[in-house]
């Protein structure tokens, strides 16, 4: 039978919610004031606790550092008739876990206390998480999946070599991680480990950005500035997104990994630069090379060692590991000491397809710690999308056939590019061409879905001036 303790000092409002919970089987006791509450604390463990905020002698707010260490395992809910904004913003960061105004709709109060109780009935299944200390967990790569297992084999033996490496993968997996694994394990480790952006930046800039540029070069350039190949030399330079270069980049760019050497920007002398080079992408580089858009000889020299990090999707069994040491990253920036996943979001989590790979498992995890109250993760701080994710996996696969049937056209026949533009353009619609929401949503940058469009000749819907 559910426990609930109401301390209201509204008598009638208070025989109300006792006889409404009462006639669902619940144990009820009844207090009108935070002392009388308080005084239930020797024989008395409720469930959940509905506290009013205004009240003579010690109100709600001033009463629930008391009552929650009286009652350290119950769930409280607080109730006013004051649509105050800074009492709602207090009871939540002195750690209510709801808030429900006056008059109280029943419904309501009923969607609280049974979030409340599924918290709470399900402390015993909580899975509990040992989270990585905070700098372990920032460039710590884990998982025990087979295919996990590969690339730490890979990583060990191309860490010694100079061979330029290319990780390829879809957006969110890691791709980072991995080059930083083998900078760090290589014989280079104390040199810098440097990143670029290949897409964040216009042609112009990131040929600066890349090899610097001297003084008075072109409009802007009022000092003399050091490329990030110079400044890579004796370490590794990163090259993600590469490729997103123009084909006078990577023209640029296949100078440097055949002589090891370049001329700033606006320079006439020629400088080296012994840096490994290592580079990510999400693109089919076949597609690219068939269409004119990448140079193959570019390519081949990229992709010495090839490293292919499939997605979350496919080695679920590394979730928990990841959960793990993700949380050590979201308790440290969010001040917080979350240390438990209720068992429901755990398999909620292992079921979702994770279309954002880990950096989406990483969003979800930090907004839950912010939002959690206590200790635990429990499945009413995850978006809708991944608890559906658990119900309605069949009912996925079963609108993917059907989209297929309906376009009459069997993706299996189709080129990775038509399944690329194909799924932009459906972004695009969703957002009402938002772009800031469609870069969100793919997982890339401004500068590369707007080259996106413009290669594939997309209808951006609406105009966007975010």
């Amino acid at each position: 039978m559910t426990t609930l303790l109401i301390i209201d000092d509204d008598k009638a409002g208070c025989r109300m919610l006792q006889m409404h919970f009462r006639s669902q089987g619940s144990n009820v006791s009844l207090a009108h004031s935070v002392d009388e509450g308080l005084a239930y604390k020797d024989n008395l463990s409720p469930e959940v606790i509905i506290l009013d905020i205004r009240m003579p002698g010690r109100s709600g707010l001033e009463g629930l550092p008391d009552i929650k260490a009286a009652f350290p395992d119950s769930r409280i809910i607080m109730i006013t008739a004051y649509h105050d904004m800074n009492s709602t913003i207090q009871a939540m960061k002195d750690g209510a876990d709801d808030y429900i105004h006056k008059p109280v709709d029943l419904p309501e109060l009923d969607k609280a206390v049974n979030t409340a109780l599924l918290s709470h009935s399900g402390a015993d299944d909580d899975v509990k998480i040992k989270s990585l200390p905070y700098d372990s967990a920032l460039n710590t790569m884990v998982g025990s999946s087979p295919a996990m297992r590969e690339i730490f084999k890979t990583i060990g033996r191309v860490a010694q070599s100079p061979a330029s490496v290319l990780i390829t993968g879809e957006s969110g997996t890691g791709k980072e991680l991995v080059a930083r694994a083998i900078h760090l394990s290589s014989e280079h480790n104390e040199g810098p480990f440097i990143a670029i952006n290949c897409a964040a930046l216009i042609e112009t800039l990131l040929e600066s950005d890349m090899f610097g540029h001297e003084k008075g070069s072109f409009t802007g350039a009022v000092n003399k500035q050091i490329g990030k190949f110079a400044l890579a030399n004796n370490g590794t330079i990163f090259l993600d997104e590469v490729g997103e270069l123009s084909l006078s980049m990577q023209a640029k760019l296949l100078r440097v990994l055949q002589e090891k050497e370049f001329i700033p920007v606006g320079g006439k002398t020629t400088q080296t630069s012994n840096a490994r080079i290592i580079a990510a992408t999400n693109i089919d580089f076949n597609e690219q090379i068939n269409n004119g858009y990448f140079r193959e000889d570019l390519f081949y020299r990229l992709q010495v060692v090839n490293i292919h990090i499939p997605p979350l999707r496919e080695r679920r069994e590394d979730i928990f590991d990841l959960v793990q040491s993700l949380l050590g990253r979201a308790n440290k920036e969010m001040k917080k000491n979350v240390n438990r996943v209720s068992a429901d979001v755990m398999q909620a989590l292992q079921n979702y397809n994770w279309p954002g790979n880990i950096r989406e498992l990483e969003n979800i995890l930090i907004k839950s710690v912010a939002l959690s109250p206590r200790d635990c993760i429990t499945s009413d701080l995850l978006p809708d999308n991944i608890i559906q994710g658990t119900e309605t996996q069949s009912d996925l696969e079963a609108d993917h056939n059907n989209s297929r049937e309906q376009d009459n056209e069997d993706s299996s026949n189709m080129s990775l590019q038509d399944i690329e533009k194909r799924h932009i353009q459906k972004v695009l619609y969703s957002t009402r061409g938002h772009k800031g929401k469609s870069c969100e949503i793919l997982g890339v940058s401004r500068p590369r879905l707007r080259r996106l469009i413009k290669q594939y000749h997309l209808d951006e819907n609406t105009p966007d001036t975010h």
